[in-house]
């Protein structure tokens, strides 16, 4: 076969990293002909690739699911030799559609070189398998690996099978997989382990556009207070993976399709297909008088051969989240979703979407008031309209679709108790280290190491410095020498600290803005600001007859002073045109810039680039409704929206704003000002970085502005321009 590249693309190079690897890996992997290899930059001709692995017939494509690999969640697939077991290259992806095609392209390798395919045609092909009884279930590609693995190191004892995808450990015993229907009659199962047949189902009703159907068995071993199960079905326009991606989120995302969710966080990560959750309810049903509910369960997916996702519920105890105080714990006996493709319809995607919940909401008053626990029930069921509304009235799904990332509810409980005092701690501490250090050991089990295999010289000079010139640059950037003492610096609005003071600025926490993060370039991610690279010293707050321009050159400013200690500063001035002129003027210093910088280039840059790098991203914490829609939280690139003039002076860059040049920027400025005394309002300054050298993005500074009162504003003292 002529050497061609099969596919190619970024991934997350997935593995053990070694102390102070705290960060997630980016790798240009390649796929030709019969060779996967992965690079630290785009390859150029006659590059020497840090690892490689020849694809045959020998070679597998397990399916490790999704993992959380420094704060992120990735979806992770291992490829390796079955002859070879332990020579292996472990590759994640931000979105499933990404790993399905590297996973789909491998396979394809792979069946070039099996030269053989199943007589029926079919890409794959299924086994039976038990899970404490038999149940006659057809296993996926998804189930259990333990099932299959022993024979590997022998010969093929299935002349047919072509390869086998494998997913997590199967479902846990104690979930009951509610999708697959079962052949054989009630009569012949163990209603125990059998909770009822799922082909007796009747239509309730239909409600939102979706069938409501409620289970007609009655089973005697549930509690009374435990209500029969009840499925919703719906269509909803969207791909699977779509669908997914959401119904696994326990993020802000939720709220906007499940009026059910009020919070939700990770209490353990089993494997890369179960893990333990717990989830606050938001139930709708006399508040004032029901005390909210929440859940402790085991949620386990799978993808199916046909393109089908499976997410089964199931509530179970663990020792991480126990009871909660004005909480009642409810109880799922049964639930999930069943997410499954249907035939596109005018070139739109179609998926069949079931939701169903059995579950007991506990409390002395369930068993007795039935609406209760009907109502609730529907009102979770009916996320599935809540899912086929958001698809149809957003256009996100446009945007590169990522896991949802969730809160670990240990992790929160530990960084919570790092305050306590040592002989205070929890008596379970130790044990909960060494269950993590057990997890993270499983978690890295057949990783590889970036560090084993050598690079070529010439590859390693074509990048001089590296990481470890982005470690240093980050860290000096970070950490300035010694504070800059504020008390020299004076502006005509006071600073306040209080949360209700009035009239008066303070620091925006950097935390409150998202930048992007030191790998944009490939996942589009953003990360919380953090820390400002230069200090706010001093606000003045102007008006006058005309517009204020240059106003560092104003004797006494902090902008002088600040070039009188040797230091620098970046001015920023906001002019507000009207009948009377007014200037917000923001004053950032920091003792000296960075050389290399992108601060320091731009400072010294010219105007274009400038204009096309210079950025606002505003908030209204407080206001009313129709003034934070209009302001909005997006980031705004100053230079192309108004007019910026740019003034250099030996130790300032001073960056005169006029709002008045744009007629939107105009519009709003008009509503705000109506309302200024009202509202609070955040804004951070900070310079676009766009290439991977440039990031991660870091904010010049922060800045609230609190209730804000025109007549404080003050005429101020500026020399003539000369003529």
């Amino acid at each position: 076969m002529s050497s061609k590249v099969v596919y190619e693309g970024w991934m997350v190079r997935y593995g053990r990293r070694k102390i102070g690897r705290s960060f997630i890996h980016m790798r240009y992997f390649v796929l030709e002909s019969r060779l996967l290899a992965y690079y630290k930059r785009k390859p150029q001709d006659n590059q020497v690739p840090i690892k490689t692995l020849l694809i045959d017939g020998n070679c597998r494509v397990e399916d490790r699911g999704l993992k959380t690999h420094h704060g992120h969640m990735v979806y992770v697939l291992s490829v390796y030799n079955k002859k070879e077991k332990y020579h292996r290259i472990t590759m994640a992806a931000f979105n499933i559609q990404e790993a399905l095609i590297w996973k789909e392209k491998i396979e394809y390798v792979i069946d070039q070189h099996q030269g053989a395919q199943p007589s029926n045609g079919n890409k794959y092909i299924s086994f039976e398998y038990k899970s404490g009884m038999d149940n006659g279930k057809t296993a996926s590609s998804s189930d259990r690996e333990s099932q299959f693995s022993a024979p590997e190191d022998e010969d093929e004892p299935h002349p047919n099978l072509l390869r086998r995808t494998t997913i997590g450990n199967g479902p846990p015993e104690s979930i009951f997989d509610w999708t697959r229907e079962i052949d054989s009659d009630l009569s012949n199962q163990n209603v125990n382990n059998q909770a009822f047949s799922r082909k007796h189902w009747r239509l309730l009703q239909c409600q939102n556009g979706l069938r409501i159907f409620e289970e007609l068995l009655e089973v005697d071993y549930l509690p009374r207070s435990c209500s029969r199960a009840m499925k919703a079905v719906g269509v909803v326009e969207a791909t699977c993976e779509e669908i997914f991606e959401l119904v696994m989120s326990m993020d802000g995302t939720r709220f906007e399709w499940d009026c059910s969710f009020q919070h939700g966080s990770l209490v353990e990560e089993v494997d890369g297909h179960t893990a333990i959750l717990y989830h606050r309810l938001q139930l709708d049903w006399f508040p004032m008088f029901v005390w909210p509910r929440d859940l402790c369960y085991v949620r386990y997916w799978r993808r199916n051969d046909d393109g089908s996702y499976v997410v089964l519920f199931r509530s179970r105890e663990h020792e991480n989240c126990g009871p909660q105080p004005g909480w009642v714990r409810a109880h799922i006996e049964s639930g999930g979703f069943n997410i499954s493709p249907l035939k596109p319809r005018n070139g739109r995607p179609r998926t069949q979407v079931q939701h169903l919940m059995q579950i007991d909401l506990k409390g002395w008053g369930v068993g007795y008031v039935s609406s209760f626990q009907q109502h609730c029930l529907r009102q979770m069921l009916n996320s599935v309209a809540g899912l086929r509304e958001w698809f149809a009235q957003t256009d996100e799904r446009n945007a590169l679709p990522r896991i949802p990332v969730m809160v670990n509810m240990s992790s929160a409980s530990v960084s919570s108790k790092k305050s306590q005092k040592p002989n205070e701690a929890h008596p379970n501490s130790l044990d909960q280290v060494n269950a993590a250090v057990r997890n993270s050991a499983l978690m890295d089990e057949y990783s590889d190491e970036d560090e084993d295999f050598q690079i070529a010289e010439s590859e390693q000079e074509a990048y001089p410095g590296g990481l470890e010139n982005d470690i240093k640059r980050t860290v000096l950037e970070e950490e300035p020498a010694d504070e800059i003492d504020l008390s020299s610096f004076l502006g005509n609005l006071r600073r306040d600290d209080r949360d209700n003071a009035r009239d008066c600025w303070k620091i925006s926490d950097g935390n409150n803005f998202r930048v992007r993060s030191k790998h944009f370039c490939f996942d589009k991610s953003k990360v919380p600001a953090g820390k400002h690279l230069l200090d706010l010293v001093a606000v003045d707050w102007f008006k006058d007859s005309k517009r204020m321009d240059h106003v560092a050159k104003r004797q006494g400013c902090a902008a002088q002073v600040a070039s009188e200690k040797g230091f620098f500063s970046i001015i920023f001035n906001l002019q507000v045109p009207g009948s009377t002129h007014y200037s917000m003027v923001f004053y950032f210093v920091t003792k000296e810039l960075v050389p290399g910088s992108l601060l320091q280039r731009f400072v010294d840059g010219d105007d274009e680039f400038r204009n096309s790098r210079l950025k606002l991203i505003p908030s209204v914490p407080k206001g009313s409704w129709i003034v934070r829609q209009s302001v909005g939280s997006t980031p705004c690139l100053l230079g192309k929206a108004v007019d910026c003039n740019y003034i250099r002076g030996a130790k300032y860059l001073e960056i005169d704003v006029d709002i008045g040049s744009s007629t939107v920027a105009n519009g709003v400025l008009g509503l705000v000002v109506g309302v200024i005394t009202t509202l609070v309002v955040d804004m951070a300054f900070l310079v676009q970085a766009n290439t991977p050298d440039e990031l991660p993005e870091r904010l010049i500074g922060a800045v609230r502005i609190s209730h804000l009162e025109l007549k404080s504003a003050i005429v101020p003292k500026l020399d003539p321009d000369p003529s």
